[in-house]
Parts: structure tokens; sequence; C-alpha cells
């Protein structure tokens, strides 16, 4: 047991703080929950994956609830199996039986082409809605060489709310017509006080999601 404290002591400084070297891969037997530093909030945890596979559509029906204040979608390496589609996201009040809530949302663009010829900051009248009920635009004019895929990172705040409307932040970067990398940062709220318990990823039309993976993470309070 002696050599087990005097290891364990090792790990930190005389003024009690842990040492950068203590943490690694193999100093945690069973991590279930990892701390979330990006929105300052507490833990996040993982709470269902979905792996597309010529997919019309990716939905998350179970999971979303009052658990949780911020909900976490992770999309990744997200392919279409049609050029110049959008990825869109739709939230439901019932468990997914119907979408279409009510929106207004605002987008930002940046690009940048391999070429170095052309690149902007912009603002996205295509991409933005005002209280319509379409789906929110997350990617624009997705491009579908072998090579190419689309990612993105959204956040829904206290979805299961039925005081205030729902508040959702999404970044997303995707290859740009071959050319080059867009990135579309995404931004707006779902306008209902009922509670939001489902949500689906879609491409425009009958476009399917060809592969990927979409994550579902719940962040808890700091």
């Amino acid at each position: 047991m002696g050599t087990i404290t005097r290891n364990a002591a090792n790990n930190f400084t005389t003024g009690g703080v842990i040492l950068p070297a203590a943490i690694n891969d193999a100093s945690v037997a069973s991590l279930t929950e990892l701390e979330n530093t990006a929105t300052g909030g507490g833990a996040m945890t993982l709470i269902s994956e979905q792996t597309a596979s010529a997919s019309a559509s990716i939905s998350f029906t179970t999971g979303i609830d009052s658990t949780y204040p911020i909900y976490k979608f992770e999309c990744i390496a997200i392919h279409s199996s049609s050029s110049g589609q959008n990825f869109h996201l739709e939230g439901s009040t019932n468990g997914g039986s119907s979408y279409g809530i009510t929106k207004t949302s605002t987008q930002f663009q940046a690009y940048h082409t391999e070429a170095d010829t052309g690149n902007a900051l912009q603002y996205s009248t295509a991409g933005d809605l005002a209280q319509s009920t379409d789906p929110i635009d997350i990617g624009r004019s997705i491009n579908i060489d072998n090579d190419e895929c689309l990612n993105a990172v959204i956040y829904i705040f206290n979805p299961s709310s039925t005081t205030f409307v729902k508040h959702f932040i999404s970044t997303e970067t995707e290859n740009y017509t071959g050319t080059g990398i867009l990135q579309n940062f995404t931004a707006g709220y779902f306008n209902t006080t009922s509670a939001i318990n489902a949500f689906k990823f879609t491409f425009t039309g009958v476009t399917n999601l060809d592969s990927g993976t979409i994550k579902l993470y719940g962040i808890s309070g700091s």
C-alpha cells in the first residue's frame, strides 16, 4: 500500500496541484462523462448516436427531456447522395409525429478557395428564416466528391422549457463546390413555449444521408 501511496503522491506538486503528466488515456479506468469547457457547462454525457447508410433522414425521438439544460449534436463526416443540396434540422413537440415548428434564424458564412482566388465573409439571406416553418439550413450547397463531407456542432438550449422559446447555435464546415472550404454560422430560436422532444436531420428533397454519424449529448449545468 505504501508503494501505491508514494506513486500517487508523485502526481501532485508540493502545493497539492495535480501534474499534467498524471492525466492520460490510462489514468481513468471507466470514463462515462466528459467535462465540457467549450460552452462553460458541466459534464457532457453521450445519450445516443446513429450512423447514416443511404438514410432519408436521421431522427432523435428519445432522450430529449428536462434531464439536461443543454443538448449538443455532433454531425461527423456527413456525405450527401447528390450535389448542391442543403443540410436541414427540424424540431418536434410531439415525439417526431410531426415537424414544422415556426422559427426565426440568422446566418453568415465564410469561404476560401483552394487556389486562393476567392474569399468572403458574408450574411446569408438565403439561409435565414423569418417566422417560417421551413427547416433550418445548417449547411448549404453541399458537394459530393468521394473525399468530401460536412461536419457540424449544434447546441439546443433548454428544449423542455414551457416558458421560453428554444434557442440554438450551429457551426458547420463543408467542402464548397469542390474547390474550397465554406463555414456556416447559424443561430436562432424555435418560436414555441411547448417542450421540444425530437429532432430530425435531412437533406433537401429526396437526397439521402449516404454516410456519416450523428451523436447526441446532454450537458449538465455548471
